[in-house]
């Protein structure tokens, strides 16, 4: 009994969750009201607060339930691999390619970047973003180090320009194209942008010289 409580409680949240999504797309972060998400839902405002503390921490949740298993994901394959460059390229095509297929991303990637502002209850959430960010970024400069160490990169190359290098590559892409999908095809120009860049970084001692 306990099991299957615990399953439901688990099942509500993941609705909760799926509602949130459809009407912060819809209305935007500051425009819904948890009276909302919990009609959406089919639940009442008081099961919203039996799992989160406010509409802050419920959209923190709403990108923790995408990214973090990506997080986790990239951090394995980091340990796993041996090619260094290939490893930064498997990340920054696998999300971007993950946002152009799957509509979960969309939704969540477009709010994020064009339906919340983070201000108010939702400043305190910039914080945590923030710092997802500069893990990213810690990630893709180990990557860039350790691609030194396997004579894969110059050692002209400032790990930490080239790992910030990917990461406005990839914001700057996922930013314009869920403003407008129709811009460009995602996961067709994807990899051919990110290889662009990594060549351009394996060359730059010689354009240097």
């Amino acid at each position: 009994m306990v099991r299957k409580t615990k399953e439901e409680a688990q099942e509500t949240r993941h609705r909760i969750l799926d509602a949130a999504e459809q009407v912060f797309q819809r209305q935007g972060v500051s425009r819904t009201s948890l009276n909302q998400i919990a009609a959406e839902a089919g639940v009442t405002r008081g099961a919203i607060y039996w799992h989160f503390r406010n509409k802050a921490d419920l959209y923190d949740a709403m990108i923790r339930r995408v990214f973090d298993l990506e997080e986790a994901r990239s951090q394995a394959d980091m340990q796993r691999q041996n090619d260094p460059l290939n490893i930064v390229r498997d990340l920054a095509v696998g999300l971007l390619q993950q946002l152009a297929c799957n509509p979960q991303y969309q939704r969540v990637l477009e709010i994020a970047w064009h339906k919340c502002e983070y201000v108010d209850e939702m400043a305190v959430i910039r914080d945590s973003h923030l710092e997802c960010g500069r893990r990213f970024i810690a990630l893709l400069e180990e990557a860039m180090r350790r691609a030194q160490t396997c004579h894969q990169l110059p050692a002209m190359i400032c790990p930490h320009q080239a790992a910030v290098g990917v990461m406005a590559l990839v914001d700057g892409l996922m930013v314009n194209w869920t403003l407008e999908p129709s811009l460009f095809p995602l996961a067709e120009y994807a990899p051919v942008i990110i290889d662009a860049y990594l060549v351009g970084l394996c060359a730059g001692e010689q354009v240097r010289n």
